[in-house]
C-alpha cells in the first residue's frame, strides 16, 4: 500500500484485548494480579456457588488449566494465566508496568514505589533493582511476581 491508499482506507477497527500469562499455578498468579491491580476474578461457572465448588466438581487429576482477573469497571484489559507444563527459563518479553508514582518526581516518587514495593512484597512479590532516574528516565522498582515474572513499579 502507498502512503496515499493508507491515508484513504478507513480506519481500522478497535479491538479488545486481553494479556495471557503461561504459568503453573493459574489461580494463585490471577489472584496476586488482582490485588495488585485491584482487578476481580469473574463470578465462577454457571451452577456454582463459588470456584471452591467449581473446582471440587473437576476430576481430581484435571485442576483449572487457566484462570481470569478483569478490571470490575470493563475499562482495562482481561488478564487470563493458563498452566503450561514447562518453567519459566528466561526473562519476560513483555512485561507489565504498574504505574503508582505517576507525576511524582525524586523523593516523592521514591516514597511512592518503596510503600508499592512492601505492600507487593507482602502479597508474596519479590523485589529486584531499583533503577535511579537519570537525565532520561524517572526512577522505577523491577519486580518479580508470585512465580518469577517481571513487572516494573513506576
Amino acid at each position: 500500500m502507498t502512503t496515499t491508499e493508507i491515508k484513504n482506507s478507513a480506519a481500522p477497527e478497535i479491538r479488545n484485548f486481553q494479556i495471557t500469562f503461561d504459568c503453573a499455578d493459574p489461580e494463585r498468579v490471577a489472584r496476586f494480579w488482582c490485588e495488585v491491580l485491584g482487578y476481580v476474578v469473574p463470578a465462577p461457572p454457571e451452577g456454582f456457588a463459588d470456584w471452591d465448588a467449581y473446582k471440587a466438581s473437576l476430576p481430581a487429576d484435571g485442576p483449572l488449566a487457566g484462570f481470569v482477573c478483569q478490571d470490575p469497571t470493563g475499562v482495562r484489559p482481561r488478564m487470563y494465566f493458563q498452566r503450561v507444563p514447562e518453567g519459566k527459563a528466561v526473562k519476560n518479553r513483555v512485561h507489565i508496568d504498574v504505574r503508582v508514582g505517576t507525576g511524582l518526581v525524586g523523593e516523592e516518587r521514591l516514597a511512592a514505589l518503596e510503600a508499592e514495593c512492601v505492600r507487593l512484597e507482602a502479597l508474596g512479590a519479590t523485589r529486584g533493582t531499583l533503577l535511579l532516574a537519570d537525565e532520561y528516565n524517572e526512577s522505577c522498582q523491577n519486580m518479580q511476581d508470585v512465580e518469577g515474572n517481571e513487572f516494573c513499579l513506576d
